[in-house]
C-alpha cells in the first residue's frame, strides 16, 4: 500500500508512518464492511471483529520480515491483512466465495495465508501458542534467523497452553515473541475480575524468565518499536520475549454480543484514543498536513469499496473442492 502527495511526496519517517496509517484505515474499513455484510445476510457464520486493535497487527508487521512466522486468534482479520492478505480475499472468505483466502473452508475464524507465513487464525483459545513455539524451534534447528510471533488475547493467559509455550520457549531459548492483545475482556468477563495478576501476560512472564514489556497497543509506533526490539533479541539468539499491548475492541466479542456490559465512560475514553487518532497525531508532529491523512482515508475507502464489489461478484465456492487442501497429501484418502 502506498499513498503520497502529488506536490511533495513524503520521505523517511513521515512516509513510513503514512503507510502504517493507511494500513490501519484499510483494516478498519474492512472490519466495518464485514459488519455490514453480516447484517445484510451475506456473511456466513459469526465474526469476531478487531476494529480498534489494528495498531497491534500493523505495528508488529512493520517490525517483521516476510519470512517470519505469524499465528493469530479467531479475532485475526487485522493480522491476516497486515501480513499481506487483501481485503477482497478476506471478505470473499467470509462470504463463502471461491476467491476467498481459504476458498471458503476457513471463514472468519481461520484466515490463513501460508504463502506469506501467516500460519493461521485459531478458534481454540491458546492452541496456537505451542504451534508458534514449534515454528520457532524449526527455525532454530534449520539455522535460520527467522522468528515466530504468536498473538493472543488476555483470556488465553489463563489457559495451560500459554504457560507450556512460555516454559518451553525459555528452556530451548526459542526465537519466539508472544504478543498479548489485552482488550480488558475475556469474551464478556473483565479479565481483572477473574485473574489475580494485575498484568495477566507481562505479570507472569517473570516466572519463566522472559523479558516483558507493556506497551500502548493503540499506538502503532510504540508497538512497532517494542516488537522490533524483541525481534532483534530473538535473531541474535537471545531467546523469547513477551509484549502486552493494551488495546480495546470497538465492537462486542462477536456478532451476538452488543457489549452492554462495558461502562460508558470506559468506552468513551478508549474511543478517544483510537489508533487512527493517535497515528494522525504522530503525523502532525512530523509536519504532515491533515489533508494528506485525508487522502489516505480516501484511498482506504476506494480499496475496500473495490474489495466489497469484487467479493460480491465472485463465484460461490465449489462443493466438489471441499476436501482439497485439507490433508497434507491433498485428500482424506489416507484415512480410509
Amino acid at each position: 500500500m502506498d499513498v503520497s502527495t502529488k506536490d511533495a511526496p513524503l520521505t523517511g519517517q513521515a512516509s513510513e508512518l503514512l503507510d502504517l496509517y493507511l494500513r490501519i484505515a484499510v483494516i478498519r474499513r474492512t472490519e466495518k464492511a464485514a459488519h455490514d455484510l453480516f447484517l445484510a445476510g451475506l456473511v456466513k457464520g459469526t465474526t469476531h471483529l478487531a476494529a480498534g486493535q489494528e495498531a497491534v497487527a500493523v505495528g508488529a508487521a512493520a517490525a517483521l520480515r516476510a519470512d517470519d512466522y505469524v499465528f493469530a486468534t479467531y479475532r485475526g482479520h487485522h493480522h491476516a491483512i497486515a501480513r499481506g492478505a487483501t481485503p477482497e480475499e478476506c471478505l470473499a472468505e467470509l462470504m463463502s466465495k471461491a476467491t476467498g483466502l481459504c476458498k471458503a473452508k476457513g471463514g472468519s475464524m481461520h484466515l490463513t495465508k501460508a504463502s506469506h507465513n501467516m500460519l493461521g487464525s485459531y478458534a481454540i483459545v491458546g492452541s496456537h501458542l505451542p504451534m508458534a513455539a514449534g515454528a520457532a524451534w524449526s527455525a532454530q534447528l534449520r539455522g535460520t534467523d527467522q522468528v515466530a510471533v504468536a498473538f493472543f488475547g488476555d483470556g488465553a493467559t489463563n489457559i495451560g497452553a500459554f504457560h507450556e509455550a512460555l516454559n518451553l520457549a525459555v528452556v530451548w531459548k526459542l526465537p519466539a515473541i508472544f504478543v498479548c492483545e489485552n482488550n480488558l475482556y475475556m469474551e464478556y468477563t473483565p479479565i481483572a475480575s477473574v485473574t489475580a495478576v494485575k498484568d495477566p501476560a507481562a505479570g507472569r512472564a517473570g516466572a519463566y524468565g522472559i523479558p516483558a514489556e507493556i506497551v500502548d497497543g493503540n499506538d502503532v509506533l510504540a508497538v512497532r518499536d517494542a516488537v522490533r526490539t524483541a525481534v532483534t533479541r530473538a535473531r541474535a539468539g537471545g531467546g523469547p520475549s513477551l509484549i502486552e499491548a493494551m488495546t480495546y475492541r470497538h465492537y462486542g466479542h462477536s456478532r451476538t454480543d452488543p457489549a452492554k456490559y462495558r461502562p460508558e465512560e470506559e468506552l468513551r475514553s478508549w474511543l478517544e484514543r483510537d489508533p487512527l487518532i493517535l497515528a494522525r497525531a504522530h503525523l502532525r508532529r512530523l509536519d504532515v498536513p491533515d489533508e494528506v491523512a485525508g487522502q489516505a482515508d480516501e484511498e482506504a475507502a476506494r480499496i475496500v469499496a473495490d474489495a466489497i464489489a469484487a467479493a460480491k461478484a465472485a463465484p460461490e465456492a465449489d462443493p466438489s473442492e471441499a476436501f482439497t487442501d485439507v490433508w497434507a497429501d491433498g485428500s482424506a484418502a489416507w484415512r480410509t
